[in-house]
C-alpha cells in the first residue's frame, strides 16, 4: 500500500496541485490589480514546488508556445506610428543598450570582488538577458552551468517582482487579459481570426526554432507584419492568454530546485545584491532617457529592465505602457547580449584576475 507520503511526491499527484495553486494564486493577484498577476502568480507557486522537491518541469515546447502567444499579443500593439517614433529614437535605443550592457560587466565584476562568486561564472551569470543562451554559452567556455542558470533566473525573478512593484507604485492598473481586437464587420468570423492567429503562432515557432528568443519574436514580426499588410485581425482567446503566461511562468519557477538553491545558498545573498544593484542602476538610466526621449518613467524603466523579455512585455501590455518601445529595447539588448557576451565574459574574467 502506498503510503500519503509516496502519494504526495508522485507527479500524478503534484501536477493537479501545481495547476491549480498556480491557477488560483494567478487569478487572485490579477484581481488584486497586480500588474502581470497571471504570470506573477504561477511564477511564485512553482518557486514554492521546485525548492520544496517537486520532481516536475514544464515542456520546453510548453514554454514556447507560451512565448509565441504572448509574440502575438505585443504584435497587436505594433502600427505604423509605434515604427516611425522607433526610427526616430534609434539612436538613443543604441545608448541604452551600451549602458546596461556596460551596467552588468560592473556588477558582475562586483560580485566576483566583493561576492567570492568565480570571475567565469560572474561574468556569465550577470549578462542582463538571454537567459538560456548566456547557461548554453557558459558551459561552452568551462562555467558551472548550475551557478550561472541561478543567477539569472534570480536576475529575473528580481526584475518581474520589482517591475510590478513599480508599476503598481507609479499607479498603472492592468487592462483585459487580452489586448482588445479591432471592431469586426458585420460578416467577420472572429472564430477565423483565432484559428489563424494560432496558425501564426506555431509557424513562427517553428521558423524561429533556431533564432535567439525566436519563440517570441517570430510570431511577433509575422503577426505585426500581416495586422499592418491589414490581412490579419489577431484574436486570442483570453483563456489561452492566460495558459500561456502561466507556462512561462511555472516554466521558470521550477527550475529553481533544493538542489541548485542548496548548492549556491552561501551566494544567495550577493546574486540578489547584484540584481537588485542592476536594477537600480537600469532605473536611474531609464529616468534620464526618459527624459531625453520625452516619454513617461514606467515604459522607459521597463524598456531598460535588465532582463525577461517576455516578462517585460506581459507586463508592458497589461499596464499600458509604450509596448514598442519596450519590445524594440529589449530585443535590441536581447541581441546585443549576445554578441557581445563573450567579450565582456573575457574582459571580467581578465580584470577579476587582477
Amino acid at each position: 500500500m502506498p503510503t500519503a507520503l509516496s502519494r504526495c511526491s508522485s507527479p500524478s499527484f503534484q501536477w493537479p496541485a501545481l495547476l491549480i495553486c498556480a491557477g488560483a494564486v494567478g487569478q487572485v493577484l490579477h484581481a488584486l490589480a497586480v500588474p502581470a498577476g497571471l504570470f506573477l502568480g504561477p511564477m511564485l507557486v512553482a518557486i514554492v514546488f521546485g525548492v520544496c522537491g517537486a520532481r516536475l518541469s514544464v515542456h520546453r515546447q510548453v514554454f514556447r508556445f507560451g512565448q509565441g502567444c504572448v509574440g502575438l499579443l505585443v504584435a497587436h500593439s505594433v502600427s505604423w506610428a509605434v515604427l516611425v517614433s522607433m526610427a526616430q529614437s534609434w539612436h538613443l535605443m543604441l545608448v541604452a543598450t551600451f549602458i546596461t550592457v556596460v551596467l552588468s560587466a560592473l556588477v558582475g565584476l562586483g560580485t566576483v570582488r566583493f561576492g567570492g562568486i568565480p570571475g567565469s561564472t560572474a561574468a556569465w551569470g550577470t549578462a542582463p538577458g538571454a537567459a538560456s543562451a548566456m547557461v548554453s554559452m557558459a558551459e561552452e567556455n568551462g562555467a558551472d552551468g548550475r551557478v550561472v542558470a541561478t543567477m539569472q533566473y534570480v536576475r529575473v525573478v528580481c526584475v518581474v517582482m520589482v517591475g510590478s512593484l513599480v508599476s503598481h507604485l507609479l499607479g498603472a492598473t492592468p487592462g483585459p487579459v487580452v489586448a482588445p481586437s479591432a471592431v469586426l464587420a458585420p460578416d467577420a468570423m472572429p472564430w477565423l481570426d483565432t484559428l489563424l492567429s494560432l496558425a501564426i503562432v506555431l509557424v513562427g515557432l517553428v521558423a524561429g526554432n533556431r533564432m535567439p528568443a525566436g519563440a517570441l519574436l517570430m510570431p511577433l514580426l509575422l503577426g505585426g507584419a500581416l495586422q499592418l499588410s491589414g490581412l490579419l485581425t489577431i484574436n486570442i482567446p483570453e483563456a489561452l492568454l492566460a495558459f500561456a503566461y502561466g507556462a512561462i511562468g511555472c516554466y521558470i519557477g521550477l527550475r529553481f530546485d533544493r538542489q541548485t538553491v542548496r548548492y549556491v545558498w552561501k551566494r544567495l545573498p550577493t546574486m540578489i545584491a547584484g540584481a537588485l544593484a542592476l536594477i537600480v542602476l537600469c532605473a536611474v538610466c531609464a529616468w534620464g532617457l526618459a527624459w531625453a526621449m520625452g516619454v513617461d518613467f514606467l515604459s522607459m524603466y521597463l524598456a531598460t529592465s535588465p532582463g525577461g523579455l517576455d516578462a517585460m512585455a506581459i507586463i508592458a501590455v497589461e499596464t499600458h505602457a509604450d509596448v514598442g518601445l519596450v519590445l524594440a529595447m529589449q530585443t535590441l539588448r536581447l541581441f546585443g547580449v549576445i554578441l557581445t557576451g563573450a567579450f565582456c565574459a573575457r574582459q571580467i574574467i581578465r580584470l577579476s584576475r587582477v
